[in-house]
């Protein structure tokens, strides 16, 4: 029978903590009798009085009752609802402590996860925004009921609890009209929420995309369902309180799911696109497209793997999830010919349709899993000199990693939301033939505890020549 676990803390005691770091959630780390608890809005360098909320075997959670010493970087948040809102975690902390929070981060990652020795590595500080706030392009909130009326706001941090806002400060402006108004609209003419637990009602999200070089707006409303009530009454007043609105599209969404997207689209009103720039690249933007939240940022970002790719313009470079092209365009721009594989069709569709729009011809784009993709490729005679990935959170497929240490480019970029499965996926590089040369994290998401990072690998010579 196995011994249970005396720890020096139980659910609902009251300790007293100091707090010496901030973990990959942004909550404050610190230690009774050798017991980590996280511990939500503390910061490093105070001492707090802090409520056990819940105990694992070896870390817990708590909460802050009290602070006894504050930290000189701590600031009063913006936001009203900061202290209720999952949206950001760090609007109390000094813009430029999340800075170096971020770089430390990334730099841990690196070490601990990557294997790398830090001082062969150049790690850069995190390019931060001049002006961190109102910075995203797109909103989505889920949309509920509350004595009759409708609500949307995002969800209290570890639930699916929506808190009703007026404003986001990361937001821009007119996503807080559009959600507003929607609202106001939608209770007048009875149009009702979505209700998760009955799985009942209609209007689960309301999605705002604004592109910020060209003033365009477009509202994407996801229902459970096809039919609207009063939809002709409901498109006509968006249509009247938002002149720069060139696009209202309605999505189906009927099933039980967290995802917020349904497979069908249709177009209420307007065009089924909206246009953007990165740079001197066009973009024609869907209802389901993804496109970077942080347009000044992005730009940031892209020039940082245009320097990396090192591009003189004789390279074949592939993108390996190349998405709506956004990278992969904007790389064109310098390399001889460049190759993007995506397995989202409608995203393949979409890169096709940016590459007319540039006028560019040294793109091409196929559609399926890039660790099939690029053999397919190579046993065509395809050599690429660069490799780019951009992958979603999880990292790179083991069989792509694979795929790029048989193809030997001499350079990959990597770009990054994830740290620690880049410094995963870096190790596994490394042992394939590469060498981490350069990092550099970029903010593209102030006031929370988020980072995109761009890192430049070479392969080795020894690995070139076998």
């Amino acid at each position: 029978m196995s011994k249970k676990i005396q720890l020096p803390v139980q659910k609902n005691d009251e300790v007293e903590l100091k707090i010496h770091d901030l973990n990959h959630e942004a909550m404050g780390v610190g230690r009774y009798e050798g017991y980590t608890l996280f511990v939500k809005d503390a910061l490093p360098g105070e001492v707090v009085k802090a409520k056990v909320l819940k105990t694992k075997k070896n870390f817990g959670y708590a909460k802050v009752l009290e602070i006894l010493e504050q930290s000189p970087a701590r600031m009063k948040p913006p936001c009203p609802i900061f202290a209720r809102c999952g949206g950001c975690q760090l609007q109390h902390l000094a813009y430029e402590e999340q800075l170096k929070y971020k770089e430390q981060l990334v730099k841990n990652d690196l070490e601990r996860i990557g294997g790398l020795d830090l001082n062969k590595v150049n790690v850069y500080p995190v390019i931060g925004m001049e002006k961190p706030w109102r910075y995203r392009n797109k909103t989505q909130v889920p949309i509920g009921e509350e004595e009759g009326g409708l609500i949307g706001g995002f969800y209290r941090p570890r639930s699916h609890d929506i808190i009703d806002m007026e404003a986001c400060l990361i937001q821009h402006e007119q996503h807080d009209q559009v959600i507003q108004k929607v609202k106001e609209i939608g209770t007048r003419l009875g149009i009702p929420a979505y209700n998760e637990d009955k799985h009942s009602g209609l209007l689960r999200h309301v999605v705002a995309k604004y592109g910020f070089a060209t003033g365009q707006l477009m509202i994407v409303l996801v229902t459970n369902g096809e039919h609207i009530p009063a939809k002709n009454k409901l498109v006509d007043e968006l249509v009247s309180a938002f002149p720069n609105l060139k696009s209202i599209v309605q999505n189906i969404n009927t099933k039980r799911t967290n995802v917020i997207f349904g497979d069908e689209s249709k177009v209420l009103w307007g065009e089924p696109y909206i246009y953007d720039k990165i740079g001197d690249i066009r973009f024609a933007i869907s209802a389901r497209s993804f496109f970077q939240v942080n347009p000044v940022q992005t730009q940031v970002l892209y020039e940082k793997a245009m320097a990396y790719a090192d591009l003189e313009g004789h390279e074949t470079v592939i993108d390996a999830y190349c998405g709506i092209g956004t990278i992969s365009l904007f790389l064109a721009q310098k390399a001889k010919q460049v190759l993007g594989v995506e397995v989202v069709p409608e995203a393949v569709a979409d890169a096709k349709r940016n590459a007319r729009l540039n006028g560019m011809t040294n793109v091409q784009f196929a559609v399926g899993e890039a660790e099939k993709i690029i053999p397919w490729w190579r046993a065509q005679g395809i050599k690429a000199d660069v490799i780019v990935v951009d992958p979603p959170r999880k990292g790179c497929d083991g069989s792509l990693l694979k795929t790029i240490i048989e193809m030997k480019p001499e350079r990959v970029v990597y770009i990054s939301c994830n740290p620690s499965t880049l410094a995963r996926d870096i190790k596994i590089l490394e042992a394939g033939g590469f060498e981490t040369r350069e990092v550099q994290p970029v903010d593209m998401f102030p006031h929370t505890s988020h980072v995109e990072v761009a890192a430049k690998l070479v392969v080795t010579y020894s690995h070139h020549l076998r």
